[in-house]
């Protein structure tokens, strides 16, 4: 019976990725309607399951909240990290470009050309091939690994919520049902955000789609394993609490300032109000 009602889920997750890429030509919306998603995923559903299953405390604060604080940290290392690199590695090429145009003679593909000229491999300056040589590279900056990693955190966050599902059957019809309406509700703004935060950082759209079918896939299989593995309620908790720091850092350092860079116009702050106020129904409804 869980693993037929996470069905649902699946369908849901899909139906966001699917809206979220009908609606390129009004990126800022959909960003700043992910950003407000994000929002109220981690303030109103990732952090209160988390304060309530891992209800331990460090210093006389709670465990949840330190690895929130420690998992919104670590998405800025990771992501500085990466930049880093990226921006180190386009460094290079740029350098190689620049001495292939001052000694076109020793390019690669230099050869004799029809009439006594020279051939080169390499497309003049400003033309369509020096656009193509950034494809599948970071978006203004952006590590593409980064987003990546966030949606495959999604993907686990996603095989949690089957684990619910899965677990509520297990005390009783009426609460599988209940927890099932929640998960299913809130997982098209899980494939919402799960093919925007990959396709944002510069991923091809194969990727962002295979990531978003990983994402829907996932309840189905967290509710199968529930038959067979028990998650302990601590470590549950724990997990929430970090995912719900790096989903937060992507939100605010990431996704509404990128939402907001070239259209800061108020429509799009009132899509993240609607992305937050959503959730908020989400969870009214499921409580």
């Amino acid at each position: 019976m869980a693993v037929f009602v996470a069905l649902g889920a699946f369908l849901m997750t899909l139906a966001g990725g699917w809206t979220a890429q009908r609606v390129t030509d009004r990126r800022h919306l959909v960003l700043g309607l992910a950003g407000g998603l994000m929002l109220g995923v981690v303030g109103l559903d990732l952090l209160p399951e988390a304060l309530d299953a891992a209800g331990a405390e460090v210093f006389g604060v709670p465990a949840a909240l330190l690895l929130f604080v420690a998992g919104f940290l670590v998405a800025h290392l990771v992501e500085r990290l990466l930049a880093v690199r990226q921006a180190a590695h386009g460094a290079e090429e740029h350098a190689c470009a620049a001495a292939q145009r001052e000694h076109p003679g020793h390019g690669p593909h230099a050869g004799p050309g029809p009439e006594g000229t020279v051939q080169h491999g390499t497309a003049p300056h400003g033309t369509a091939h020096e656009g193509t040589a950034h494809e599948g590279r970071v978006h203004e900056g952006r590590a593409p690994e980064v987003g990546l990693t966030a949606a495959a955190a999604m993907v686990f966050h996603s095989a949690m919520d089957g684990v619910a599902i899965g677990a509520a059957f297990q005390v009783g019809g009426g609460m599988g049902l209940a927890v099932a309406l929640a998960v299913i509700a809130h997982d098209f703004a899980d494939g919402f955000n799960t093919y925007t935060i990959t396709s944002l950082y510069g991923n091809a759209r194969r990727k962002a789609l295979a990531m978003l079918f990983a994402d829907a896939a996932a309840p189905v299989v967290g509710a199968a394993s529930t038959t067979f593995v028990t998650i302990p309620e601590q470590l549950l908790g724990g997990y929430l609490g970090f995912f719900g720091g790096a989903l937060l850092y992507l939100a605010a350092a990431e996704i509404l300032p990128e939402a907001h860079h070239e259209h800061p116009a108020r429509s799009t702050v009132l899509c993240t109000i609607a992305g937050a106020a959503f959730i908020w129904l989400v969870v009214g409804l499921a409580a």
